[in-house]
C-alpha cells in the first residue's frame, strides 16, 4: 500500500516526538533506576550548616558524586531539616537540592531535590542504624504501592571543624522528594490535616498494619506526624509513611516511645490504626501473610548492612508479628479488638 509522503513525514514526526519524550522519562528516573550504592563525597562544616540554615534557608555546596567509574562535582544547595535528629544527632538530617540547569543530563534530571540521611553519630556501629532504616523503606515498598523511592549512599564527608581534617566513610541514603513522589502518580500533596477514617481504606489499613510490624510508634494519622497525604485524580487520599529510624526493627540508642500511647519501649508492639469493617482487616491480613517470605528475604538480602547480632533479632522481632497473624485469637486481641475510636482513643 502506497502511503502519502505528508503521511510518511508525520509519522516521523510523532515517531521522533515519543521516541523522545521516552528518552527523556528514562533519563529522569536514572538515579532511582539502580540499586548500585551511590559514592558520593564532600567537605562542610557542619557547624556552619547547622548555624546558617534552616527550614528555608539554604547555603551552596559542591557534592562529587561517582558515575560510571568517573567523579563529577555537582552545585547543590543543602540546608537542615527535621526535629529531634536535628536536636539530637552530631550529623543533622538534611535536604539537598540543585538547580534544573545543573542537573540536566545528570543521573540528578528530574530527581534533583533529595533527603539525605547520615548517621546520628560518629559511633563505630552508627551505619548499621542507616542499614536498617533504609531496610524498613525497602519493606514497606513491599508491601504498598505508594511510598518514597530510596537509593543506598556512600559518603566520604570531611567535616571542616576537625583540625585534623579526616575523610570519614559513612553509610547513608537518599530519599525521594515529595512532589516527585507525587508527579508519580499525576497527585498532589496535601498540607491539611486529613482524618485517617476518609483516606482510601485498604492503603492506610496497610500502612497501620506496617507500622505495626516495623514497631513504629513515631507518626501520627490525625497529625500527619511522619506521614505525608497524596491525593489522586482529586479525590482519593494515601497515606505516605517516612522516618523509621524512631522503630523497634531499627532500635537505636535514642529511641522514645511515643508518650500518648500505652508502651514502654520501641521493641513492644500496638496497633496504632483507627477501627475499620473486620472483613477489611482480614483482607490485609491475608495481604500480609503472602508477603512473609518476601519480607523476610529482604532482611538477608541487606544483611551486609548490619551486624550478624542484628541480622539475627530483626528475624526474631519481624518473625513476631506473623506469629500475631496466624492466630486467630491474637490478631483479634491485638489488632482487631485493639484499634482505636475516632476520637483517638483506644478501644481496650
Amino acid at each position: 500500500m502506497h502511503v502519502p509522503r505528508s503521511l510518511q513525514i508525520l509519522f516521523s514526526v510523532f515517531f521522533l516526538f515519543f521516541s523522545t519524550q521516552l528518552l527523556i522519562a528514562q533519563d529522569e528516573n536514572r538515579l532511582f533506576d539502580s540499586e548500585e550504592v551511590l559514592e558520593m563525597e564532600m567537605s562542610i562544616s557542619i557547624k556552619k550548616l547547622r548555624s546558617d540554615t534552616n527550614d528555608s534557608t539554604f547555603i551552596t555546596q559542591d557534592i562529587a558524586v561517582k558515575e560510571n567509574g568517573a567523579w563529577e562535582n555537582y552545585p547543590f544547595e543543602i540546608r537542615t531539616r527535621g526535629n529531634f535528629r536535628l536536636d539530637n544527632c552530631y550529623y543533622p538530617p538534611t535536604r539537598i537540592r540543585m538547580a534544573k540547569d545543573d542537573a540536566k543530563g545528570s543521573i540528578f534530571q528530574g530527581t534533583r531535590k533529595l533527603k539525605l540521611v547520615l548517621p546520628c553519630s560518629k559511633g563505630k556501629n552508627s551505619g548499621n542504624y542507616v542499614g536498617k532504616e533504609y531496610l524498613a523503606y525497602k519493606m514497606y515498598e513491599l508491601v504498598t504501592g505508594y511510598y518514597f523511592r530510596t537509593r543506598l549512599v556512600k559518603m566520604s564527608l570531611t567535616n571542616l571543624d576537625d583540625k585534623k581534617g579526616e575523610q570519614e566513610e559513612l553509610l547513608g541514603f537518599v530519599i525521594e522528594d515529595d512532589d516527585d513522589v507525587a508527579q508519580r502518580f499525576d497527585a498532589e500533596i496535601s498540607d491539611k490535616k486529613i482524618p485517617p477514617n476518609i483516606m482510601e481504606d485498604t492503603a492506610t489499613v496497610i500502612h497501620d498494619f506496617y507500622q505495626m510490624m516495623i514497631g513504629n510508634t513515631d507518626w501520627s494519622g490525625l497529625y500527619q506526624h511522619n506521614q505525608k497525604v497524596m491525593i489522586v485524580a482529586q479525590k482519593t487520599i494515601y497515606p505516605l509513611a517516612y522516618d523509621f529510624d524512631m522503630c523497634g526493627l531499627v532500635n537505636p540508642p535514642y529511641a522514645q516511645v511515643n508518650s500518648a500511647v500505652p508502651i514502654s519501649k520501641v521493641t513492644e508492639r500496638l496497633y496504632r490504626g483507627f477501627c475499620r469493617d473486620e472483613a477489611l482487616f482480614e483482607y490485609v491480613r491475608q495481604h500480609f501473610l503472602e508477603k512473609e517470605s518476601d519480607l523476610m528475604g529482604l532482611i538477608d538480602k541487606y544483611q551486609d548492612l548490619y551486624t550478624p547480632a542484628d541480622l539475627k533479632s530483626m528475624n526474631s522481632f519481624i518473625s513476631e508479628f506473623f506469629v500475631i497473624l496466624k492466630s486467630d485469637k491474637l490478631f483479634k486481641d491485638r489488632i482487631v479488638d485493639s484499634c482505636r475510636n475516632l476520637d483517638g482513643s483506644y478501644s481496650f
